[in-house]
C-alpha cells in the first residue's frame, strides 16, 4: 500500500484497493461462501405426516365453522371461534414448514462423494494433469520461438497467428473440432448420433481450449530473460542442451507454473468440451456430474458439495504443480522473475 502510494499518489492508491477489495469480495469470498454454505446444509423434505395432519386440522375446522353457523348459543360461539383460531395458526404453521422446511448443518451432501461419483473425480483430475502435462509440451516451443524471434515483425506475425483463431467463440472451435475428429471416428459428430468418443477427442479439444493460457505466461517470463547470460554461458563453453536447463527453463518457472495452474483447472473444471466431445453422453467428466446435480436433479445443496469438493482438488493440485515447478506464490509477484 505505502509503494503504491508513492508512486501514484493516495487518492489513486485508495481507489486501487478499494478496486482490489470490492473484486475480492464479490468476485471470490462471498461465491465461495455462498457455495459452501450450501454444500454444509441439507434441507429436509417435509414428511408425509405434516401434510395429512394439515388435512385432519382443515377438516376439523370446516366442521367447527359448520357447528358455529347452526350453534345459537353464545359462549358455544366463542368457544369454536377460539378453537378454530387455534387450529388455523396451527395449520399455518405446519404449512410453513412443508414449504420451508427445516434446514440441517452437516457433511450430508460430502458423504454422497462415494463409489462411482468418487472414481469420476479421480478420473478428472487424472485426466486433467495429462492435458496439462501435454499442453505444456505443445506450448513450450512457440512460447519459446515468441520469446526468442530475432526480428520483431516476425514475433507479432507469430503472435497474430497464435492469438487470432481464438476470436472465435470456443463453442464453436469445439464443434469444429469434433466434425474433424468425428471423420476419423475418435469424436461423436456435433449434431449428436451414436458414435462413442475417444477419449483422445477430448485431449486434443481441451488442449486447444488451453494454449493461450500455457503460451502467454511462459512468453511473458522468457521475454524477461537477459540475453547476456546466455552469450556469457556460451563463451564459457556450455552446450545449448546445458544453458536450456540450467538458464532458460529455471527463468521460465513462474510461467510454467502460471500456465500449468490454469490449464489444470480449466480442464478439471470443463463443462462444455467434454459435453460437446462426447456428443452429450460422457459420463466420466466431474463437472458434468455437478451441472446434472444442479439443473437437471435441481439438487443444489449436492452440487453446490461437488462443486466445492471440486475446488478444493484444484487447489490442492495447483500447490502440487508450483512445488513441482519449484515456484513459491512470492515469486509470482516477484519483478523479473527467477533466476538460475
Amino acid at each position: 500500500m505505502t509503494e503504491v502510494g508513492r508512486t501514484y499518489g493516495a487518492r489513486i492508491a485508495l481507489g486501487l484497493w478499494l478496486i482490489v477489495g470490492v473484486w475480492l469480495i464479490g468476485l471470490v469470498l462471498a461465491p465461495l461462501a455462498t457455495l459452501a454454505g450450501r454444500s454444509l446444509s441439507t434441507v429436509e423434505p417435509a414428511v408425509m405426516t405434516q401434510t395429512l395432519e394439515i388435512d385432519r386440522l382443515q377438516d376439523e375446522i370446516a366442521a367447527m365453522r359448520w357447528d358455529w353457523e347452526r350453534s345459537v348459543d353464545a359462549e358455544r360461539r366463542a368457544d369454536l371461534d377460539r378453537r378454530v383460531r387455534m387450529l388455523t395458526d396451527r395449520a399455518l404453521r405446519l404449512a410453513a414448514e412443508t414449504r420451508e422446511p427445516p434446514t440441517v448443518w452437516g457433511l450430508a451432501n460430502y458423504a454422497r462423494l462415494g463409489g462411482l461419483h468418487a472414481r469420476v473425480l479421480l478420473h478428472t483430475l487424472g485426466f486433467a494433469l495429462v492435458v496439462t502435462f501435454v499442453t505444456f509440451g505443445a506450448c513450450y516451443p512457440i512460447a519459446h520461438g515468441l520469446a526468442f524471434a530475432t526480428r520483431p515483425r516476425r514475433a507479432a506475425l507469430l503472435a497474430a497467428a497464435l492469438v487470432v483463431p481464438y476470436a472465435l467463440n470456443q463453442i464453436l472451435r469445439t464443434h469444429a473440432w469434433a466434425e474433424i475428429l468425428a471423420t476419423l471416428g475418435l469424436a461423436a459428430p456435433s449434431r449428436g448420433g451414436p458414435a462413442e468418443a475417444d477419449p483422445r477427442a477430448v485431449l486434443v479439444a481441451m488442449v486447444h481450449a488451453s494454449v493461450l493460457f500455457m503460451v502467454l505466461p511462459i512468453w511473458s517470463a522468457l521475454a524477461s530473460l537477459d540475453r547476456r547470460l546466455i552469450e556469457a554461458a556460451r563463451d564459457l563453453g556450455a552446450s545449448p542442451l546445458r544453458i536450456h536447463a540450467r538458464i532458460v527453463l529455471p527463468h521460465a518457472g513462474r510461467g510454467i507454473a502460471i500456465g500449468a495452474a490454469a490449464t489444470f483447472v480449466l480442464a478439471a473444471g470443463s463443462h462444455a468440451v467434454p459435453r460437446i466431445m462426447t456428443g452429450g453422453q460422457g459420463g466420466d467428466w466431474f463437472a458434468l456430474l455437478v451441472w446434472r446435480r444442479v439443473f437437471e436433479a435441481a439438487d443444489w445443496n449436492v452440487g453446490a458439495a461437488y462443486a466445492t469438493t471440486l475446488f478444493l482438488a484444484c487447489l490442492l493440485a495447483v500447490f502440487a504443480l508450483m512445488r513441482l515447478f519449484g515456484v513459491r506464490f512470492a515469486d509470482l509477484v516477484r519483478r523479473g522473475g527467477r533466476h538460475a
